[in-house]
């Protein structure tokens, strides 16, 4: 072998010693699955309707704006302190007062940069290697993913259609264990729009009661976008007495329209907010100053934005659940809450299409949807409940007419 040679197979035996390697840690976790059928839709170029994504098409309201303008021309930014500004915190306070009968102080809340950081936050600074975590399903995707990188274990009881896809207290005693160190609970729920009355929580607060080790993590990111007269409620107001072991989260980005402003906000005892803002300290360390002075004016100003958008969800909930309970094989229940359509689709799994392909699951049918009607969904697969997809009703009314369109065409053209 020349000395060229034996260069080339060192360095050859370099990069493959040396190359990039992920960590452990990530084990396989990638990109969440919403956010790759959303690139996999915009790659495809042409006239791809996408509803894979969370993220309301009304604009952001003119106030909300104003006052982050009138922040920026005025100074504000700086780095904001690393838990919130004074002023969004006591915002963030009173509405957890009004809305919520929450009695808290500046030393309960941690403002993040949007929710899923603050869970994050959570998750990072309480949980040791192989603590349990229990995520019901059907479950938002990144749940599963932040647990796993915080070093956890998802314990996932499936909920049942019948029961609204709501956990009951049976599922939740049955899914803990002396290692069991969180219960999420996401209502109203991404992806199918469960919401918990006074009632289902006070009943899942008596079997709390018997695991004091166990900390209820109640996301209420779409607590604003609830229909039908139904009153919201959270499990710190449900059982008081369980506060000292609840994080309230939730946020601006759903109600107010303010995804990109990225704000939210966790609420606890002020144990678990100092442990996490040790965790933000060394991320991100406060959330962006004119973002704050921006939520500040969702939170105190006319709430009737709320009342607007809510309306706006609920007309195109009714057109899009009618849209797709009129194609067969498909059922569709309207959701509770949220502004996502889960619809079953055991009735289109196993048939085939017109090139003979079967259908075989959840992620088939999608993939098909994609390919033939060009409308973007995502598999309940992705969510722990296979059998279903997941449309995103955030989008305008006659994008989500063209989007049950082109789906029934598609499905009336599949062989019989």
């Amino acid at each position: 072998m020349s000395m060229t040679d034996t260069t080339g197979a060192a360095r050859a035996a370099g990069q493959a010693s040396y190359g990039f390697r992920a960590a452990r840690r990530l084990g396989g976790i990638g990109v969440s699955e919403i956010l790759a059928i959303g690139a996999r839709a915009q790659a495809m170029g042409g006239d791809v309707i996408v509803l894979a994504a969370g993220e309301p098409d009304l604009p952001t309201p003119a106030h909300i704006r104003a006052a982050a303008a009138a922040a920026v021309e005025a100074g504000a930014t700086r780095y904001a302190p690393l838990t919130g500004t004074a002023a969004l915190k006591a915002a963030i306070i009173a509405k957890h007062a009004r809305d919520n009968r929450l009695d808290l102080t500046p030393a309960n809340i941690i403002v993040g940069s949007g929710a899923k950081q603050v869970i994050h936050n959570a998750l990072m600074a309480t949980l040791d290697e192989g603590q349990e975590v229990i995520v019901p399903a059907p479950f938002w995707t990144s749940y599963l993913d932040q647990v796993a990188l915080a070093g956890g274990r998802v314990v996932s009881p499936r909920m049942r259609a019948e029961d609204g896809f709501r956990l009951t207290p049976e599922a939740l005693a049955a899914a803990i264990t002396p290692n069991t160190a969180w219960l999420v609970l996401n209502a109203p729920s991404n992806p199918c729009g469960a919401v918990y009355s006074m009632s289902d929580l006070k009943a899942l607060a008596a079997v709390l009661r018997d695991h004091p080790q166990v900390w209820v993590l109640s996301d209420d990111i779409y607590e604003h976008i609830i229909y039908d007269g139904r009153r919201f409620v959270t499990m710190a107001e449900a059982a008081p007495d369980l506060a000292d072991r609840v994080l309230t989260v939730n946020g601006v980005s759903k109600a107010y329209a303010m995804t990109g402003w990225r704000i939210g906000w966790g609420a606890g005892p002020a144990p678990l907010i100092q442990a996490m803002a040790a965790v933000q300290s060394q991320s991100t360390s406060g959330a962006a100053t004119p973002s704050q002075a921006a939520a500040t004016a969702a939170l105190t100003g006319p709430q009737t934005v709320l009342a607007d958008h809510l309306a706006v969800f609920d007309r195109r909930r009714r057109l899009v659940t009618a849209g797709l309970n009129a194609i067969g094989g498909i059922s569709c229940p309207a959701p509770d809450g949220a502004f996502y359509a889960f619809a079953d689709i055991h009735g289109l799994i196993g048939r085939r299409t017109r090139s003979g392909t079967r259908l075989d699951d959840d992620r088939a049918v999608a993939q098909w949807l994609l390919d033939e009607a060009h409308v973007a969904l995502v598999p309940g697969a992705a969510f722990g409940s296979p059998g279903h997809l997941r449309l995103s009703f955030a989008a305008a009314d006659e994008v989500l007419h063209q989007a049950i369109q082109r789906i029934g065409a598609a499905v009336a053209a599949l062989p019989a």
